[in-house]
């Protein structure tokens, strides 16, 4: 289900951005689980345009998905050179805290899948002590390979199915939590799937934030780089600098666009 037709989403390389605020993000998926429906939620950055590029199976994920949150600095910025800025930041670690307080008001049963191993547990023995009302169904991060049959697979959806979710909170990693929530996204409906990256390793202490100031500067990707370093060096130097010719061939588009729309 695509959220907001009448509005027009933000088309950066192969993926495309729902332009709404954090508080609009959240009224969003009260909505998709109100209508039982189902849905997906995604949180693009500079690496998620990038792979886009040239993966199919995410370009497929992308296309269906629900809602589109732009995550990080550099793609809000990117937004205002191409004419159409987007109004905030909306990542998964910005959206996870209010998004667990409104399950609280709306009694909503959330499962965690994902995480380093123990930090779903541990979130959700975090959110248990902070929030009692909240209705925490399920906590689990075992080893997914989505290069492998879904069969292989089955096991963890079934668990989650069985749990009956409204909302689950989706930590692999990108484009392993896009691919697994276009997978089962029809298994699992009326749930709706969110994913948030490493939002569970945040929640739980397993990997601290970037302070305020680094991601309002856009540089929350240095600290990560500081933080892991052998994980993340050729994501962060190597593969997400391509986001820069993609960003020109994308304002290059949205030139003739608007020369066309004038007649010229």
């Amino acid at each position: 289900m695509r959220l907001w037709p009448e509005r027009r989403r933000l088309r950066i390389g192969r993926l495309e951005i729902d332009p709404v605020t954090l508080v609009e993000a959240l009224d969003a998926i009260a909505a998709l689980i109100g209508e039982g429906n189902g849905g997906s939620v995604f949180t693009p950055n500079v690496d998620h345009i990038v792979q886009c590029g040239n993966d199919a199976r995410l370009q497929r994920a992308y296309a269906a998905v629900s809602l589109s949150l732009v995550d990080g600095m550099p793609v809000l910025w990117a937004s205002r050179l191409l004419g159409s800025p987007l109004p905030e930041k909306v990542s998964g670690s910005d959206l996870v805290e209010p998004l667990v307080a409104r399950a609280v008001a709306g009694r909503w049963r959330v499962y965690l899948l994902g995480g380093s191993p123990g930090v779903a547990v541990a979130a959700r023995e975090i959110w248990s002590r902070r929030h009692p009302l909240l209705a925490l169904v399920g906590a689990d991060a075992p080893p997914l390979d989505m290069s492998l049959p879904s069969s292989t697979r089955s096991d963890v959806v079934e668990r989650v199915a069985a749990a009956r979710p409204d909302l689950v909170l989706v930590a692999l990693g990108n484009p392993k939590q896009e691919y697994w929530i276009q997978e089962n996204l029809e298994r699992l409906r009326p749930a709706v799937l969110v994913a948030v990256g490493g939002a569970l390793d945040f929640v739980a202490g397993a990997i601290p934030r970037a302070p305020r100031w680094m991601s309002a500067a856009g540089l929350e990707w240095l600290y990560r780089l500081g933080q892991e370093p052998r994980r993340l060096w050729r994501r962060y130097l190597l593969r997400d600098p391509w986001f820069l010719v993609i960003l020109l061939q994308s304002w290059l588009v949205r030139r003739r666009e608007v020369a066309s729309a004038r007649g010229g």
